[in-house]
């Protein structure tokens, strides 16, 4: 199909821009048009993500997320506003309805959940590439071990304060995250939301490498592809290119080898301090559901309840729980996980 053809067809005229970029072309496009993309977070590095690959034509995103949209969200997440924050939306839902009204001709799958051992397979399933929007390490070791078992390429990303990290990982062909951290960083040993801050920009300029990384690898452009830990300080204005000097498949690497401790639920945690929050999301037994109708009802007189169609919200004293039918709660108003599990079991039980 020619240029003048594919301007002349309304499912790709819209992209008449970026189908002149020759290394994606007509044949690019119509491939990015019948391609699937999980990204697994919708805050931050996820909202521009889902922005950027909606905006160029992917057919189809699904976008997995476990929090709703909160006040100290709108400085850098994009997707969202101050409605999304009055109707205590969930962030899968809220940027959904707004990727449908940026691109009605692609197909949006929003779920809200957390990405876990038990969930994960479904997730990647049929889906061409998986993007990481996520702010913790337990979730990004689980996707490098989903991605290798089930050989699907994902594109790590991470920022602080005015720093970001960003590498493209293709399972058998790269390193993999664990190569390059081989355990999760012990609690305090590493900078947070909470001690270092975060700016906007940062996050633009890694979500942006991370989709074009995505965009290559679906228009069939695998040898374009940035193969190394590339990180950016946009304070001091320093990209630097991290060569890491390991095989493919590295002996001493537990996943390259074929232990996916994540993926087989030996590691990771019931328990998660959100960055910058002062909350904890606790996740009942696995499997749980909630009837929120049911559980509305055995709170009454104890709690502070409100509640719409995603979610249901109980204040008891100085704390909120933020309440999912999958089973799990957000504690707000504590950083201790005792604490919130204390709460969880007093008043969600599951």
């Amino acid at each position: 199909m020619s240029h003048a053809e594919a301007d002349d067809d309304p499912t790709l005229a819209r992209y008449s821009r970026q189908m002149r970029f020759a290394p994606i072309g007509v044949e690019g496009q119509r491939r990015l048009r019948a391609s699937r993309v999980l990204v697994v977070g919708c805050g931050a590095l996820g909202g521009v993500l889902a922005g950027t690959l909606a905006r160029a034509g992917v057919g189809q995103l699904r976008l997995v997320d476990r929090d709703f949209v909160e006040l100290t969200n709108l400085q850098r997440q994009a997707l969202f506003d101050e409605d999304d924050v009055a109707q205590a939306l969930p962030k899968a839902e809220a940027a959904a309805a707004k990727l449908r009204r940026i691109n009605s001709d692609i197909t949006i799958e929003p779920i809200v959940a957390d990405v876990t051992a038990e969930n994960v397979a479904e997730l990647f399933a049929g889906v061409d590439v998986v993007l990481d929007g996520t702010d913790n390490f337990d979730t990004r070791f689980l996707l490098n071990d989903a991605a290798l078992r089930y050989q699907r390429p994902w594109v790590f990303g991470g920022c602080i304060g005015a720093e970001g990290q960003t590498m493209t990982i293709l399972p058998g062909e790269t390193t993999c995250l664990r190569c390059i951290v081989p355990e999760p960083p012990e609690p305090g040993t590493t900078a947070t939301c909470d001690t270092a801050g975060i700016v906007a920009p940062i996050i633009n300029v890694i979500a942006s490498i991370q989709a074009l990384e995505a965009i290559k690898l679906l228009t069939g452009q695998r040898d374009a592809v940035q193969r190394e830990l590339l990180v950016v300080d946009l304070w001091t204005n320093r990209w630097r290119q991290m060569r890491i000097d390991r095989a493919a498949t590295s002996p001493t690497c537990p996943a390259c080898q074929g232990r996916y401790d994540w993926l087989d639920g030996t590691r990771g945690s019931q328990t998660v301090v959100l960055c910058g929050r002062n909350s904890v999301q606790v996740r009942g037994a696995a499997g749980a559901r909630l009837d929120l109708d049911e559980l509305a009802g055995r709170l009454q007189g104890l709690a502070t309840v409100e509640r719409n169609r995603f979610l249901l919200r109980a204040r008891v004293d100085q704390y909120q729980l933020t309440i999912f039918p999958d089973g799990r709660a957000i504690i707000t108003g504590t950083d201790d996980p005792v604490t919130a599990r204390t709460l969880f079991a007093r008043y969600v039980g599951v």
